[in-house]
């Protein structure tokens, strides 16, 4: 079972804002602009695995073959500018596996994808929340250089390309693996409505959970109880933050729909404040549709 020396566990909604907007006050700007950048898993117990080392053994070695076929049959109007980086990210975002995971500048985003499937109503959720500002101490000096003359947190497409167009260049920039954060350019509503930027190793065989649970000082996970999930995903649905929004196109309008009208079980992601016990028959609540 995976768990961190720096989970924070929350016990309701009011604690669960709290913590997902620690820290966010920034004095020298006088304004909330919270440093973290968040993962929402359905189920705490699951480590961060890109989709590259799902493939299983020696996946290392397919990433190559996997983005030149990739690059070889899309359509060549796919991307703007013919470079590793808008390829990879044009890859991820459509399902090709890569050393890549997706992330969100947003809590409320990552929350809906840690609420989402009611198949893991049944385990703790996590919010993983990576300090964009402090992970820029550990990258090599040559990205960040690119950050400071940009004045930027977080990397971008064009900075990766002119530092390291290849991914045996990004690898040579440190003798360590190292990760990088990085906005993808606007390829679709998608990549916009959900606040989107990529986390890359430098290496293809090093592990994300791994290297950030050797970083304590960049990290925490909130970790958010079943009995929780239902009340923060009906708060969600109503701010807005769901699969219509986040996944626009008829896909993401029918698995929103699916769910919003799927009967929810007795107990399942529901705290018992009613005195009502899990398992126990109730008449089945009619659901008001959405305006």
């Amino acid at each position: 079972m995976l768990s961190l020396a720096t989970d924070v566990r929350v016990r309701n909604w009011q604690e669960l804002q709290s913590r997902l907007y620690h820290g966010a006050w920034q004095d020298e700007l006088q304004r909330f602009r919270s440093p973290f950048v968040f993962r929402g898993v359905a189920n705490a117990t699951h480590s961060l695995e890109t989709t590259l080392t799902r493939l299983g053994h020696g996946y290392e070695r397919r990433e190559r073959s996997l983005l030149r076929n990739f690059r070889k049959y899309a359509h060549r109007s796919a991307v703007n500018v013919d470079s590793l980086w808008n390829w990879m990210a044009l890859a991820q975002h459509h399902g090709l596996p890569t050393r890549l995971l997706d992330w969100t500048f947003s809590p409320y985003v990552a929350l809906h994808f840690a609420t989402a499937s009611a198949d893991h109503w049944s385990a703790a959720a996590a919010i993983w929340c990576v300090n964009c500002l402090k992970i820029k101490r550990h990258l090599p000096a040559i990205l960040r250089q690119a950050l400071k003359d940009e004045d930027s947190d977080v990397l971008t497409i064009e900075m990766l390309d002119r530092a390291a167009p290849t991914l045996t260049q990004l690898e040579n920039l440190s003798r360590s693996p190292f990760i990088a954060f990085f906005e993808p350019p606007s390829l679709d509503e998608r990549i916009v409505n959900q606040s989107a930027l990529f986390s890359v190793m430098s290496k293809a065989s090093a592990s994300v959970t791994a290297w950030l649970s050797a970083h304590s000082d960049l990290i925490h996970r909130i970790i958010v109880p079943p009995q929780l999930k239902g009340e923060v995903r009906d708060k969600l649905d109503q701010a807005n933050i769901n699969e219509r929004v986040l996944l626009p196109g008829l896909d993401g309008l029918t698995q929103w729909l699916t769910r919003y009208y799927s009967p929810r079980k007795m107990g399942d992601g529901v705290a018992n404040r009613d005195g009502v016990q899990p398992g126990k028959k109730r008449p089945p609540v009619r659901l008001r549709p959405p305006q």
